[in-house]
């Protein structure tokens, strides 16, 4: 059965019982928690310990972990995995970015992708998007359909995107099952501070090369997107695969949370460094007794 697998007390997650609202979710922090120092050393101490949880999680080797960035352009995924990751030995991380399918990936089911990424036991996985895409960017132009060749169309969309988020849960069930921890973020930016973020793109020469034209296409459909992620975090928040909603307004405050929901679910994983068994332990003294003479 698939345990239990969110920080129960966080502000952020988003209820299991298919209750929240995308229109009433937060974009910005509460007043008195927009320090940028103090959440500059909250991110500081969580990364810290993130780095020890982690060589932890490679040595115990039971586990493996899946963090999910979900965002409208401009939200702060890749500054926000970024500076998460910050510190972390390499070997025991991955960061994979899911852009327009390739030829190959659309002759398969529309998991096959990210399901051929995910992390083996011991290591951090990053999805910078996902399968969610797929009842994303996907639904809000289905035109895209036509290149995915299905072998058949259910009858009415909806029907569609019900099956999709269907096998997306049992996908993450099954995952949660065999020891993959999934913690998936949404990042909630407002209509206005995405705004401001485009035009700086634009005005500032450093930031150019980030700015595409098709930002401004996608933020046309901003009310589809916001109806879209209302259906999918309903349908797909759950004990073993839960969305967190992070207000990205401010951007330090929102790496901060991130941060620490990822520190508080590896701190109840009880990971332990392995434990030799006396004949190995005993072998391993005498091998270092060799070596003191040697």
């Amino acid at each position: 059965m698939a345990r239990k697998q969110y920080v129960a007390d966080s502000p952020f997650l988003v209820p299991f019982d298919g209750s929240f609202k995308v229109a009433r979710a937060r974009s910005a922090p509460d007043k008195g928690r927009t320090d940028k120092s103090d959440n500059e050393r909250q991110l500081a101490a969580a990364v810290a310990e993130l780095d020890v949880l982690q060589r932890t999680l490679y040595a115990d080797a039971r586990h493996a972990v899946l963090l999910v960035f979900q965002a409208t352009d401009a939200a702060g995924k890749d500054s926000t995995i970024r500076a998460v990751l910050t510190g972390i030995n390499p070997a025991g991380c991955q960061v994979v970015s899911f852009k327009r399918p390739s030829e190959e990936e659309l002759r398969h089911d529309f998991l096959w992708r990210c399901a051929r990424a995910l992390p083996e036991r011991g290591r951090i996985g990053v999805f910078n998007r996902s399968y969610y895409e797929e009842v994303l960017t996907v639904r809000v132009h289905p035109q895209l359909l036509a290149a995915q060749q299905l072998p058949w169309r259910p009858d009415g969309d909806k029907k569609l995107w019900r099956e999709r988020l269907q096998s997306i849960a049992d996908f993450e069930r099954h995952l949660a099952r065999n020891g993959t921890v999934i913690l998936k973020f949404w990042l909630n930016v407002s209509r206005e501070e995405q705004r401001q973020r485009l035009l700086a793109r634009l005005d500032e020469p450093e930031k150019n090369w980030k700015f595409e034209s098709g930002d401004l296409v996608e933020r046309a459909h901003w009310a589809d997107y916001r109806k879209a992620y209302q259906h999918l975090l309903n349908q797909t928040s759950t004990p073993w695969a839960p969305w967190y909603a992070i207000p990205a307004d401010d951007k330090p405050y929102m790496r901060a949370q991130v941060a620490q929901i990822v520190v508080e679910r590896l701190r109840e994983l009880d990971l332990q460094y392995p434990q030799l068994e006396k004949a190995e332990a005993a072998k391993l003294a005498d091998l270092r007794r060799q070596l003191l003479v040697d």
